[in-house]
């Protein structure tokens, strides 16, 4: 008990209480309900490959969004994460290639450029037909922070280089947004036509 609920523990989010929770709702559940728990993490840990060209997971390397024939591979979407490619897919509007970086840069967590997926970023851009570069890291400072010095890293090699949208979401009121949003949806807006 004391081992699981130890390695439980580990994982990002869950504190000793809530790993001895889990622990003990195992203990609870059937065999074969802590058995498939077990198989999944044994297969997502032993099946599941990174693509070697943009960094995603997946069953197969290359992914199948790298080899997907009806993307366009000369826009690549930059990402922090693989969830971020999955939430993505779900707007149906995005129709090129991705590239992972697997974090973003935090100099005070001592996470630097050479700890992320950035080099094989730029050797893409420079030994492909890469027409744009989209920086479609988190609104954070870590994130903006990363988007300007891989901005920075795109324009040497001579690529354009842009970034997804930010500003007020939909339904939200002005005075429940925060200034950076304000700031952001200000600097982004967009005209609008007259009635007809």
């Amino acid at each position: 008990m004391n081992r699981l609920v130890d390695q439980l523990g580990r994982l990002p989010g869950l504190g000793r209480r809530s790993a001895q929770r889990i622990a003990f709702f195992l203990l609870k559940s059937s065999t074969e309900e802590a058995l498939a728990l077990a198989s999944a993490i044994h297969d997502f840990k032993t099946d599941l490959k990174i693509c070697g060209q943009c960094g995603n997971v997946a069953d197969v390397n290359p992914c199948s969004i790298c080899t997907d024939t009806q993307r366009d591979p000369q826009t690549i979407l930059v990402v922090e994460h693989p969830g971020d490619i999955v939430q993505l897919e779900t707007t149906g509007q995005y129709r090129g290639v991705y590239h992972v970086l697997m974090g973003h840069l935090s100099p005070l967590d001592g996470i630097r450029a050479g700890d992320l997926n950035i080099e094989p970023l730029l050797e893409r851009v420079t030994t492909q037909d890469i027409q744009e570069v989209i920086l479609g890291l988190h609104p954070t400072q870590e994130g903006d922070g990363t988007a300007m010095y891989l901005a920075d890293q795109l324009h040497a090699a001579g690529v354009n280089v842009s970034r997804l949208a930010r500003g007020l979401p939909v339904g939200a009121s002005l005075d429940s947004v925060s200034k950076a949003v304000l700031g952001d949806a200000i600097a982004g807006r967009n005209p609008m036509n007259a009635m007809q």
